[in-house]
């Protein structure tokens, strides 16, 4: 695989972890990010969210949501989710932390507001590099069927950009026909390293 992925979503690890689990299966150079102030999992109300600072092992996670309520979190699948994750990477990571990751070739979003925070995070960088970045967002609603559709959708037009031999010239017809296939709207632009 020729180009590095950042999957980003806000704060509860869903989307975004999909979207990493998928591409990782299949091979690519891919990281996952949240761009919240921590992240929130469903609790047993809407107003009792369980909430965790990023860093904090997906395992520690799954292991007090299945000690508080094991039948709740695995019916809302809270406790699959986090499964899934811990077998992916350690903890959740948070966007505007991730200096020390690198650079990436292609960033997905995955609702619209985490895709303006991505760009004015990216605008706010020094631009040493003048190197491209992709960034794109494909809206996903946030739950565990839709996580699923999106990173799938995800996937092939990952798949569509490791063909493209210069992406900054055909992303344009990309992204058109990704939309005429999938009746998805794409909102993309391109910002530098």
């Amino acid at each position: 695989m020729k180009n590095r992925y950042a999957m980003v979503c806000s704060s509860n690890q869903n989307r975004s972890m999909e979207a990493h689990h998928i591409l990782k299966r299949e091979g690519f150079d891919v990281c996952s990010y949240g761009t919240g102030t921590h992240v929130k999992l469903p609790g047993p109300s809407i107003r009792e969210p369980n909430v965790y600072d990023f860093g904090t092992p997906y395992k520690h996670m799954f292991d007090e949501l299945r000690r508080k309520d094991p039948e709740l979190y695995k019916r809302n699948g809270i406790l699959p989710m986090l499964k899934r994750n811990l077998n992916v990477k350690t903890a959740p990571q948070r966007w505007q932390d991730n200096a020390a990751d690198g650079v990436f070739d292609v960033v997905f979003t995955f609702e619209e507001k985490v895709f303006d925070m991505v760009m004015e995070d990216l605008h706010s960088r020094d631009h040493v590099l003048m190197k491209p970045v992709l960034v794109i967002n494909l809206e996903v609603k946030d739950n565990h069927e839709e996580a699923a559709t999106g990173a799938r959708q995800a996937l092939v037009l990952c798949q569509e950009l490791e063909v493209t031999d210069d992406w900054e010239d055909k992303i344009d017809d990309i992204i058109t026909n990704f939309e005429r296939q999938h009746r998805r709207k794409l909102l993309y632009s391109i910002s530098f390293y």
